[in-house]
């Protein structure tokens, strides 16, 4: 399928899944800079919270502006992330 643009999802939690192509970072919330950002998105309307009333552990800035609160930490959607690159790496050479 050459040509072809396939969207990937990302696991984040609970069945939850984000488009990877549209991550820009994916950090901690324990900082007052991250803080900021959550509250600013959360005023403009553009949070989304996925953490099911769990406590956050990973926040995901979309290149849409969306910030998305994740109840995962930020290592294992970045290996989430990874492993999805690789799958697609070795299904090309199929």
């Amino acid at each position: 399928m050459k040509g072809m643009r396939q969207m990937k999802l990302i696991n984040i939690g609970f069945g939850n899944m984000v488009s990877a192509g549209r991550i820009i970072t994916i950090v901690s919330p324990e900082s007052a800079p991250i803080k900021r950002i959550i509250q600013d998105a959360r005023d403009n309307g553009v949070l989304i919270d996925a953490t099911y009333g769990r406590r956050t552990r990973a926040v995901i800035v979309m290149d849409s502006g969306h910030v998305i609160l994740s109840a995962i930490q930020p290592e294992t959607v970045a290996n989430r992330f990874v492993q999805n690159d690789e799958m697609e790496e070795e299904n090309e050479d199929e």
